[in-house]
């Protein structure tokens, strides 16, 4: 998978670290996140909301550049349950494709910390757009 195509200065920006996995055929990815202190609120100690939630959508994103590198994502819908909390540390966010329509595909993502414990979930409905098409 060409990481490219993903513009470094959003992924610098998001605290992106690195693909670590992914998989064409099952339409999945692995991600690693590293949050950063000006990242953090409650005195710089839990990741705010919506870095976890960009982790996830670019998790999401990765699965479908996986499946497809000519597809790109954009978010028609996107749910997060928050189940722990998002300290200054290490994540990896697992992404899967649930369903691969012609146009709209539907997605999930898992945010874990590196010591196993399930910060948050993710889901996604997305329109798929191609180059050229």
């Amino acid at each position: 998978m060409d990481t490219e195509k993903f513009p470094s200065a959003l992924m610098h920006t998001i605290g992106f670290s690195q693909l670590l996995h992914s998989d064409a055929e099952a339409g999945a990815a692995r991600v690693r996140f590293i949050a950063r202190p000006e990242f953090a609120h409650s005195e710089g100690t839990v990741v705010q909301g919506g870095l976890v939630t960009a982790w996830l959508d670019c998790a999401m994103a990765f699965a479908v550049n996986a499946k497809d590198a000519a597809a790109s994502l954009a978010s028609l819908e996107l749910k997060i349950s928050f189940l722990d909390r998002a300290d200054v540390a290490t994540f990896e966010a697992e992404a899967r494709i649930l369903r691969w329509g012609r146009s709209v595909v539907f997605l999930e993502a898992d945010l874990w910390s590196v010591d196993g414990r399930l910060i948050a979930r993710a889901s996604s409905t997305g329109k798929l757009l191609r180059r050229g098409g």
